[in-house]
C-alpha cells in the first residue's frame, strides 16, 4: 500500500491549483493535485505541509488543511491510497519547483485535463466542495 497526500489549493476566485508532472516522472505531462508520499512517522497533514513546501515553495499550517476525499487505485504491483485535502490559506506564491508547470483551473477545466487515474474521481469531490 502506497499512502499519498494531495492538496487542492483554492484561490479567492474558486479556482484550484494543479501541477503538470515533469518529463522524468512516471505519467509525464499529466496534471495532478500537488502532494506526495507520507514518510514513516509522519501524519498525513505533516506530510502534506512538507510536500507543499518542497513542490510549491509555500507554507501551510496543518490546521488549515480540510479533508475532502480519498481515491484508491492499482499502481503496478502496489496499491495507491490518495488522501485529498483542501485549503484556502497559505503563505508565499506557489511556484513549479518539482513540476513542468502549474496552473489555476476551474472545476470545468479540471474535468478536461489529462490526469492520473487516482486524481480523476477527486475532481468531482472538488466540484461538490466548491458549489
Amino acid at each position: 500500500m502506497l499512502l499519498v497526500v494531495a492538496a487542492a489549493l483554492i484561490d479567492a476566485e474558486g479556482r484550484v491549483l494543479v501541477q503538470q508532472r515533469a518529463p522524468h516522472r512516471s505519467m509525464p505531462g499529466l496534471w495532478e493535485f500537488p502532494g506526495g508520499k507520507i514518510e514513516p512517522e509522519e501524519t498525513p497533514e505533516q506530510a502534506l505541509v512538507r510536500e507543499l513546501a518542497e513542490e510549491l515553495g509555500i507554507g501551510v499550517a496543518p490546521e488549515a488543511l480540510q479533508p475532502v476525499a480519498f481515491a484508491s487505485a492499482p499502481l503496478g504491483a502496489r496499491h495507491l491510497l490518495l488522501l485529498l485535502y483542501a485549503t484556502r490559506q497559505w503563505t508565499g506564491d506557489p511556484q513549479a519547483l518539482d513540476a513542468s508547470a502549474i496552473r489555476w483551473a476551474r472545476v470545468e477545466e479540471l474535468r478536461t485535463l489529462p490526469m492520473p487515474p487516482a486524481d480523476v474521481p477527486l475532481v468531482e469531490a472538488m466540484a461538490r466542495l466548491l458549489v
